[in-house]
C-alpha cells in the first residue's frame, strides 16, 4: 500500500528526506500525516521520524540550507522549514519512565522501539519518501476498519499517560466507524482509569476536549464517555442527550465547539477557558432558558453567538429553530436601540434616567425590536 496525498511530493520534503538518508539515515513519515492520507483525509502536519539524533538531524538539515528550530529538542524533536514547509523531526525513541503525565525517554535506532511508545495502532503507521508503508505492529487492518485500538496493552498504555482516555474518545469520533462502536478493550480500561484524568493539567483537558467537541459528530463517543464515568471526570454534572439532537442541527463548518458544551452543562471547573470563552459559555447557558426572539437575542449577543443560542436551544427542546430564524438574529445584530439618554434629559437624571432607559429597553425588545422611537417615548 502506497500514499497518494500531493503533500509527499513537495519539493522540500523529498529534498529533506533525501539529505537525510544521504548521510545513512532513515526518513519516515509517521503518524498523522500517514493515517490521514490513507483514510483520505486532509493532511495538516508532517511529521518525520529518522535514527539520527537531534543533533545531527540539525547539522544536516542546516548544510542543505534548511532553517532549524529546537521546538522539542529535549524530547528529540527538531522543527526543520525547508522550502517553506514545516517538518517535526523526531528520533526514534523508547519509553524509560512515564508517570501518567509525562515520559522519560531514550532515543533509539530502531523503529519496532518506536512504534511500541506511540498510543493507537492508527498512530504506529510510517511510510518512506515513495509513499510506501511501513507497518511494524500490524495495525494496518485496525486504520482500515476505523478501529481505535491502543497499542499493546491498554491498561498499560493509559498508565503511561492518562489523557489518552480522551485521545481516544477523541479519535473514535474524528476516524472510527460509527457503526462498529469503541474497541471493549480500550473502553473498559478507560473507564478503569478515569480517575487518573485528575493529575492531567485543566489546559490538556480543555485542549482535548475542544478538539473533541470539534468534530464531525462527537455524540456516540461522549454518550460512551459518559456511560464509562469518564465524563464526569472532566464535566461533573454533564448530561449528554441534547448533544446528538444539536449535531442534527448544527451545519457550521468548522463546528462550533462551545455551542456544543454548552449543552452538554455541567460543572467548567476542571476546564481552562479563557476570559472571552467563559463570557460567551455563560450568555449560552443563560440563553437556553430564555424566551427571546431570535432577533432580540441578535441584538443582546451578536449574531454568532445569538446562532449558537437558537441551536442549542431548539436542541434542548427538542424541536427545530423558529421560521426565518437567520435572518431574525442578522437584523438583531445589526439593530439600533432607537432611544438615547440625550432623549430623556434634563427630565430624568441618574438612576432615574437608567431605570427608564432599562424600562423602555424591556418594551423594544418585547416588541420584537419594532417599535420606533416616538412610540416608546410616549408617556415617558
Amino acid at each position: 500500500m502506497k500514499l497518494t496525498g500531493g503533500w509527499i511530493d513537495h519539493p522540500g520534503t523529498q529534498a529533506l528526506c533525501a539529505a537525510l538518508e544521504a548521510a545513512g539515515f532513515r526518513a519516515l513519515f509517521v503518524g498523522g500525516c500517514v493515517r490521514n492520507d490513507l483514510l483520505r483525509e486532509p493532511v495538516s502536519d508532517i511529521d518525520i521520524a529518522t535514527d539520527a539524533t537531534p543533533k545531527t538531524v540539525s547539522d544536516i538539515a542546516q548544510s542543505a540550507g534548511f532553517k532549524v528550530v529546537p521546538t522539542g529538542i529535549d524530547h528529540g524533536t527538531v522543527t526543520v522549514v525547508a522550502e517553506g514547509e514545516p517538518h517535526e523531526v523526531t528520533t526514534f525513541r523508547r519509553d524509560v519512565e512515564t508517570d501518567g503525565r509525562r515520559a522519560v525517554v531514550a532515543f533509539s535506532t530502531r523503529i519496532e522501539e518506536d512504534a511500541q511508545r506511540r498510543d493507537f495502532t492508527m498512530n504506529a503507521l510510517y511510510a518512506d519518501r515513495g509513499g510506501r508503508v511501513i507497518d511494524p505492529l500490524h495495525g494496518l487492518p485496525d486504520l482500515q476498519a476505523r478501529r481505535v485500538r491502543f497499542v499493546g496493552d491498554a491498561e498499560t498504555r493509559i498508565r503511561e499517560d492518562y489523557l489518552r482516555i480522551l485521545r481516544f474518545f477523541r479519535f473514535h469520533a474524528a476516524y472510527g466507524d460509527p457503526e462498529g462502536g469503541l474497541d471493549p478493550e480500550g473502553l473498559a480500561a478507560c473507564a478503569a482509569f478515569s480517575a487518573g484524568l485528575e493529575t492531567i493539567s485543566r489546559e490538556r483537558i480543555t485542549a482535548e476536549l475542544r478538539k473533541l467537541l470539534s468534530t464531525r459528530d462527537p455524540a456516540p463517543s461522549i454518550a460512551a464517555m459518559a456511560q464509562s464515568g469518564v465524563l464526569t471526570s472532566i464535566l461533573p454534572g454533564a448530561d449528554p442527550r441534547t448533544l446528538a439532537p444539536l449535531v442534527h442541527l448544527d451545519q457550521a463548518e468548522p463546528p462550533r465547539w462551545l455551542r456544543r458544551l454548552a449543552v452538554l452543562g455541567g460543572d467548567n471547573e476542571r476546564l481552562r477557558l479563557s476570559k472571552s470563552e467563559a463570557r460567551d459559555l455563560a450568555s449560552l447557558r443563560s440563553a437556553l432558558g430564555s424566551t427571546e426572539t431570535p432577533a432580540a437575542l441578535g441584538w443582546r449577543l451578536g449574531e454568532p453567538l445569538a446562532t449558537d443560542a437558537i441551536l442549542a436551544r431548539a436542541a434542548s427542546f427538542g424541536s427545530y429553530p423558529p421560521e426565518d430564524w437567520q435572518a431574525e438574529a442578522r437584523r438583531g445584530a445589526h439593530a439600533r436601540f432607537p432611544v438615547t439618554a440625550a432623549d430623556l434629559m434634563p427630565a430624568l437624571q441618574g438612576e432615574a434616567l437608567g431605570a427608564r432607559l432599562k424600562a423602555l429597553e424591556s418594551r423594544w425588545l418585547a416588541s420584537n425590536l419594532t417599535l420606533a422611537k416616538d412610540a416608546l417615548l410616549k408617556g415617558a
